[in-house]
């Protein structure tokens, strides 16, 4: 007997929650459409940028090596436009680094700045800037 009135009684509590009258969760088709739309434009936004950055560290490798290398300014750009020519770098060349002394230090310093097209008039502007004292292990590691 009390089997039974156990067995009514879960069975009642179901029956209170049944699909009807249960809270749904999640998102509806069109939110989740919303959201698909968003994630799917951040990430070509994303993708459009990565080559941005690929130049960007092609450019601190190759200010950070050519640093070392010269001893004049000449020599520096010089050594600067043949690892721009390797490594495909299209927005800065040697004569846009400012070489300056700093002791007995030589400083390279670059900055320029990197269009991203988005849509037909809708672009981001990144401006990137560095110099061979902001990361000074990098040159001697291969």
């Amino acid at each position: 007997m009390l089997d039974e009135s156990v067995a009514s009684s879960s069975s009642r509590r179901r029956l209170a929650h049944a699909p009807g009258g249960a809270r749904q969760r999640g998102l509806s088709l069109i939110s989740l459409l919303f959201v698909g739309l968003i994630a799917v434009f951040l990430l070509a936004i994303g993708a459009k940028t990565v080559p941005a950055l690929v130049e960007y560290f092609a450019i601190e490798r190759a200010v950070q090596k050519v640093a070392n290398e010269g001893q004049t300014v000449r020599d520096i750009r010089a050594a600067f436009d043949r690892y721009a020519t390797i490594d495909d770098i299209k927005s800065v060349t040697g004569k846009d680094l400012d070489i300056t002394k700093d002791s007995d230090r030589v400083v390279v310093t670059y900055a320029y700045s990197y269009s991203v097209p988005i849509l037909d008039n809708v672009r981001i502007v990144i401006d990137f800037s560095g110099n061979n004292r902001d990361h000074p292990g990098r040159a001697l590691s291969p």
